[in-house]
């Protein structure tokens, strides 16, 4: 495989795997594992054709842009707001899912309190962000290849305790549990735009890019998910690293949680300094008032009483993911008729198959904000 398609694919996988790996396993458990992988597998379909739909969107555009970008040029005004509001609700999503897990995992490695945890995990995490540290998104790969290996170090240990009875329970009433939480694991669209910038010169490799970088993330999270779950059952835990680490020793409660706290940090800072800039660059806001808005409201939601690590990230998903899925298939079509360069790959324009994909995108949605407020 040519350096440049490598380079591509992982940062398609950098970007997807994420700090929901931690909570796919505890979803999956709740509605036993034959529908949570169901769950998986439908919405791995799903995410790789929006994948391949904004490839294509992005294959017809000349110039750089970004998902607000292509909205506002094939969608207009509204479509360029939506996808604003979905990029700034969806990382405030993640960065509240990042202090909550970060203080339940901190809190299981020292055993101080998860309220104490989580705030001095913020105090130091907040400090990088606003310092705007860039060595961060430069490492991000390197820092994900080393949590790779941890997580597959994790699988390795606990793969002679996987119990097929453990694998064979079914929930009925949680057969949809698992969407919004496998969403937000799934969506890595921003870096779509990065890997076509990347194959600039080998564009025929950009459709095998996309499709590898998904795929190898799906397959990632199946596994994952087969091993905890086949190993701890019930007590799978909302993070999944505190239930390997109280199922197993005490060594494995360092080792699992030290590979939570990794995951989630990057991710933290990542979306934190991203967010910042927008608002600082973007907005205009002065680079106080930029970082307040980035880091300051999610700490205060935190505190005021948002506390559930995968109701969140369920939220995140559902509606970020959901948003940004039906944003990209209207683009795709309008794409097809207005686009202003030949693609070097065309997908077949299905309108029941796109309006099929953005029901199950609504539908997930509307199932997430019902379970938020039943």
């Amino acid at each position: 495989m040519r350096k440049e398609v490598l380079y591509a694919t992982s940062t398609l996988i950098g970007t997807i795997i994420g700090a929901g790996v931690l909570g796919i396993p505890y979803v999956v458990a709740k509605s036993g594992f034959l529908l949570g992988f169901l769950n998986i597998a439908i919405l791995t379909f799903a995410v790789l054709m929006i994948h391949l739909y904004y490839g294509e969107v992005v294959l017809r555009t000349k110039g750089h842009h970004q998902l607000s970008g292509y909205a506002g040029k094939y969608l207009g005004k509204w479509g360029k707001r939506i996808a604003t509001f979905s990029l700034i609700f969806g990382i405030y999503g993640a960065l509240i899912a990042y202090i909550i897990g970060e203080g339940d995992v901190l809190s299981a490695i020292f055993g101080v309190s998860p309220l104490f945890a989580s705030v001095l995990f913020f105090i130091f995490a907040s400090a990088i962000v606003y310092a705007g540290l860039k060595t961060i998104s430069r490492f991000d790969f390197y820092l994900m290849s080393v949590a790779i290996i941890f997580c597959l170090t994790i699988c390795a240990f606990l793969i002679p305790k996987v119990s097929l009875a453990n694998l064979s329970t079914i929930d009925v009433s949680y057969a949809f549990y698992p969407f919004g939480v496998v969403l937000f694991a799934l969506i890595g669209m921003s870096a779509v735009p990065e890997v076509h910038s990347i194959l600039a010169h080998d564009q025929k490799y950009f459709k095998r890019a996309i499709m590898f970088g998904v795929l190898f993330s799906a397959v990632f999270y199946m596994i994952f998910a087969f091993v905890v779950v086949g190993a701890l059952g019930t007590g799978t835990t909302d993070v999944a690293t505190i239930g390997i680490g109280l199922a197993t020793s005490p060594t494995m409660i360092i080792f699992a949680n030290l590979f939570a706290v990794l995951v989630m940090a990057t991710s933290f800072l990542s979306l934190g300094i991203a967010l910042t800039d927008m608002y600082h660059y973007d907005f205009k806001f002065h680079r106080f008032a930029a970082f307040a808005l980035s880091c300051i409201v999610p700490l205060v939601l935190f505190l005021i009483g948002v506390k559930n690590f995968i109701s969140t990230i369920a939220i995140a998903g559902a509606m970020t993911g959901g948003l940004d899925s039906i944003l990209i298939t209207l683009m795709f079509w309008k794409a097809k008729k207005h686009g202003d360069r030949e693609p070097e790959y065309e997908l077949h324009k299905s309108k029941l198959f796109g309006i099929v994909l953005i029901l199950v995108f609504v539908l997930g949605a509307a199932y997430q904000a019902y379970t938020m407020i039943k």
